[in-house]
């Protein structure tokens, strides 16, 4: 089967945390061919998706992860599967890929499906769940926003397109520093950005669970380093292992028939002590380091059910 992979640049690749050159090794290890298509790689021609790409060799050496054989252009018709793994932030050209994605024919599976991900902000779409979600306001009005600081006291203030931890701030009411983040987080509130009750169990950690089709794949505890409250690992935090409780199972349970309804087959949710905090479906991450707690290798599951998906999937994804 010929794999595509819609990424950021392979030099960007970081070899010991990319759960995308993972999956690109599981599916050659399958036999499977890998393609590397960047985000302006897709051409819509008179109907019919084209895909400007790389073959690629990938292959388990930080110093070379990938061998670029060469490059050619895959219609529609010559492909089985396309993994959309470019990072956030959601913006004119991710909008646009998922755009040119939605014409792709039923007999395509997309992982995830394009309408699914652009329908699941990834911090904003949890709000919905307020039995399982941290008190959280989504505004730009300045006072909105200080209500909720002075209500709650103790705050996480994020923007609602970002990814790694970056912006992410912990407020205190009355501290000099709370205007001062707000205006920057906002752009002198003129966007809108999140801010939820701080969860006090998140200095132990974050658990981060990945799905696969609504079910577990594998969790890992996300733990800061010193000086920084930030759990995510581009921000500096650690893996640890983590076991999966009651309540996990209940955030999980109460996500798998959303999540299954808009083709969001691999996905990232992270949990701080009882409450959802993310639902990640652009690019989830954590897989290596799931392997390499347990020593596992869940790409293998994950390339399993994309093959099943191909050979079995006749009436195509949802739209």
């Amino acid at each position: 089967m010929k794999f595509l992979f819609l990424m950021d640049p392979l030099e960007t690749v970081t070899f010991d945390k990319d759960t995308t050159l993972m999956l690109m090794l599981g599916a050659y290890r399958r036999g499977h061919e890998v393609y590397y298509v960047p985000e302006d790689g897709i051409s819509l021609i008179e109907g019919k998706l084209h895909f400007h790409a790389v073959k690629v060799k990938p292959q388990a050496m930080a110093h070379e992860p990938f061998i670029q054989e060469h490059t050619l252009r895959l219609s529609q018709d010559d492909i089985h599967a396309v993994f959309i793994r470019t990072n956030p932030p959601f913006d004119e050209q991710y909008l646009l890929n998922t755009w040119l994605l939605d014409q792709l024919p039923a007999s395509v599976a997309v992982i995830n499906n394009p309408t699914g991900v652009r329908t699941v902000n990834e911090k904003i779409w949890t709000a919905r769940f307020s039995g399982i979600v941290p008190p959280t306001t989504i505004a730009t009005n300045r006072k909105d926003l200080f209500d909720f600081v002075n209500k709650y006291k103790n705050v996480i203030a994020k923007p609602t397109n970002a990814f790694g931890g970056r912006s992410v701030f912990h407020l205190e009411a009355g501290h000099t520093n709370v205007n001062v983040i707000l205006e920057t987080l906002s752009k002198s509130f003129d966007e809108a950005i999140i801010l939820q009750k701080y969860v006090p169990e998140s200095k132990n950690g974050d658990k981060r669970i990945l799905l696969l089709n609504g079910e577990i794949l594998g969790t890992l505890l996300r733990q800061h380093g010193p000086g920084d409250h930030r759990n995510n690992f581009y921000a500096g935090g650690k893996p640890a292992p983590a076991t999966i409780n009651a309540r996990d199972k209940k955030i999980v349970q109460t996500l798998k028939p959303h999540l299954r309804k808009l083709g969001l087959y691999f996905v990232g949710i992270d949990i701080l002590g009882n409450s959802l905090i993310e639902v990640n479906v652009t690019s989830p991450t954590c897989l290596q380091e799931m392997n390499r707690l347990y020593s596992v290798q869940l790409e293998d599951k994950v390339i399993d059910f994309v093959e099943k998906m191909v050979r079995s999937f006749k009436g195509g994804r949802s739209k």
